[in-house]
């Protein structure tokens, strides 16, 4: 499984460390939350709102460089859609290790 990193928010800042501080804290602020809003819209049986909820994490996949991890949630987030759980495992996965990855920095 890839592992999250911090090349994208590398690129951005540059030189910037002041910014490049901001968008770590910003991340560490808003992943956990968002990360336990989708699972009380899964846990409530609440597909579309989940769907809702990965469409929005995706955004934080992608910044923390987890490319091929970024279609399996586009996949997941069409499953949801669908009214189907396929992938929630492998998406739980990669959410605690987004999560774990995040708690470090």
């Amino acid at each position: 499984m890839e592992q999250p990193n911090l090349d994208y928010i590398n690129s951005l800042a540059g030189d910037d460390d002041a910014f490049r501080e901001k968008l770590v804290s910003t991340i560490q602020n808003e992943l956990p939350a968002e990360i336990a809003v989708y699972f009380e819209a899964l846990n409530s049986n609440d597909h579309k709102a989940a769907a809702a909820h990965v469409h929005k994490l995706k955004h934080k996949i992608s910044i923390l460089g987890l490319e091929k991890s970024y279609y399996l949630a586009e996949q997941y987030e069409e499953h949801l859609k669908n009214n189907t759980t396929e992938e929630a495992g492998a998406f739980a996965v990669l959410l605690q290790n987004m999560q774990s990855f995040v708690a470090t920095l």
